[in-house]
């Protein structure tokens, strides 16, 4: 099953978003399924004001608690980063 077919404009997704200045950052952030405004067949990802083409590129979860124990995975306890980095 494609991307395309697992979500519907006016879903609610949440993914894991990496600061792209600082890649020792990332957070969960809820985003919105909506019509590529430059794709009319496609799907797009509303998020911090921009729109993405939504693809297989994006950690996409369809809840917030999928999308943080991914995250917990990904980047363990907040506060064994602590100890890590600082």
């Amino acid at each position: 099953m494609s991307i395309h077919e697992q979500y519907n404009p006016g879903d609610i997704v949440y993914c894991i978003i990496r600061n792209p200045h600082a890649q020792d950052v990332a957070n969960v952030q809820h985003a919105a399924v909506v019509q590529d405004p430059s794709n009319p067949d496609g799907l797009a990802l509303f998020l911090y004001e921009t729109y993405y083409p939504l693809t297989d590129e994006f950690a996409i979860y369809p809840t917030e608690a999928e999308a943080e124990a991914a995250y917990q995975d990904a980047f363990g306890l907040a506060e064994d980063r602590e100890d890590f980095y600082g």
